[in-house]
């Protein structure tokens, strides 16, 4: 995940003054000792929550306190995360595989888990070229010791707030072909963009900068018109840790693609969501269909044509 300005720490139950929250019966470790001298592990992480989701080993006890807390209220989230990352895999095996994408820029690119984009990408082609592009200092080390020997595959602090910036930095331009196909990866990043309108100016900055052919695949937490205290409470929860989240309606998500060609289902609920020619369910395949309709998101593949 992409590192933002830290939420309302004033809401009731934040952890501040340097106190933090650990559910009953979960303590901070004294052997749990930061990656780098930069990382602050104190405090939760939406990249650590989201890894702990996964059932990950990133992660430490802040994070896990305040997953915990979150799972309380909303407990499909765990569910959610298996979805998502699903969405993640199959998307780029079948733009590599079926679409014959060769090259992938992923924003926001997260914590390093199991089946990474470079991992998917490569078993169908091993000169197909990764970029990843985050702005968190924990997603820098650990992906520089994962990338170490990894060919053509390369990690770039870069900020999505200021596409421009991280379109012209001279080492993108040197590993990506942007006369060629990419596949622009946007996978639950952009609801750590505050103001709508600028996620949507973002967004079409980076979708100008890419040829015709190719694709962009999105992920975006929603959330209803009238947010019940359970959403709310989700939300506060997240702004307590280093981000905000900043939930869309499904009207304010579908925008991500105008101007797009929607690819199979298109962008919708993470339950719906189609590739063309799947006949394995898709993320519904992943179990309870009751479950993963009641997620609070969506998702979706599209093609750049001009």
């Amino acid at each position: 995940m992409a590192q933002h300005e830290a939420g309302d720490a004033d809401t009731p139950g934040a952890v501040q003054d340097g106190r933090k929250e650990f559910p009953e019966g979960m303590t901070e470790s004294a052997d749990e000792r930061p990656p780098a001298p930069d990382i602050d592990i104190s405090k939760p992480h939406v990249a650590r929550m989201y890894d702990y989701f996964l059932g990950g080993r990133n992660n430490y006890a802040a994070d896990r306190a305040a997953a915990e807390r979150f799972l309380k209220v909303m407990p499909q989230v765990r569910a959610g995360a298996r979805a998502n990352r699903r969405f993640l895999v199959d998307s780029v095996r079948w733009l590599a595989r079926e679409a014959g994408v060769r090259q992938f820029l992923d924003i926001g690119s997260g914590l390093p888990t199991q089946q990474n984009v470079h991992e998917v990408a490569h078993a169908i082609d091993g000169g197909t070229r990764i970029a990843y592009i985050d702005n968190d200092p924990l997603v820098r080390v650990h992906a520089e010791k994962l990338l170490a020997t990894t060919p053509n595959t390369i990690m770039i602090e870069g900020d999505l707030r200021d596409p421009e910036a991280l379109l012209e930095r001279p080492e993108l331009r040197d590993h990506l072909d942007f006369s060629q196909p990419i596949a622009l990866l946007l996978v639950a990043v952009l609801h750590f963009i505050p103001e709508t309108e600028q996620a949507y100016r973002i967004t079409r900055t980076l979708y100008d900068a890419l040829p015709s052919g190719s694709y962009v695949a999105l992920s975006h937490a929603t959330i209803s018109a009238n947010p019940g205290d359970k959403e709310k409470e989700a939300i506060a929860i997240y702004r307590r840790a280093n981000s905000g989240v900043f939930p869309r309606t499904a009207e304010e998500v579908v925008r991500f693609f105008t101007g797009l060609t929607p690819v199979g289902s298109g962008l919708v609920h993470i339950s719906e969501w189609r590739l063309p020619g799947d006949s394995g369910g898709g993320v519904a395949a992943l179990g309870d269909r009751a479950v993963l309709e009641q997620l609070p998101g969506m998702c979706g593949v599209a093609r750049i044509d001009r």
